[in-house]
């Protein structure tokens, strides 16, 4: 199974570390949003306009109490559905 086989309510984690890019309204641009390994549960799948074959999900990831956090936008490559092994 593939990232993009997945639907709304799936688990899945953040495959690195996901740093604002400027589009995060009231956000600072480089400002670390999640950290890779952090789990997360799809709420929206879309597609970018102007490249229609390119999805994008809206996640929200927990935060330290386990508490799920404001959607963020994140790409195929932001993603992975096996959570990071910590050694």
């Amino acid at each position: 199974m593939k990232i993009e086989d997945l639907d709304i309510g799936d688990v899945v984690y953040a495959a690195k570390t996901i740093m604002d890019d400027g589009s995060i309204p009231n956000g600072a641009e480089g400002e670390i949003l999640v950290e890779a390994g952090t789990r997360g549960v799809l709420t929206m799948i879309g597609h970018v306009e102007e490249e229609p074959t390119r999805s994008v999900f809206l996640v929200r990831f927990e935060d330290r109490e386990m508490n799920l956090g404001n959607p963020i936008g994140c790409w195929v490559e932001d993603l992975t559905m096996e959570p990071k092994l910590i050694n």
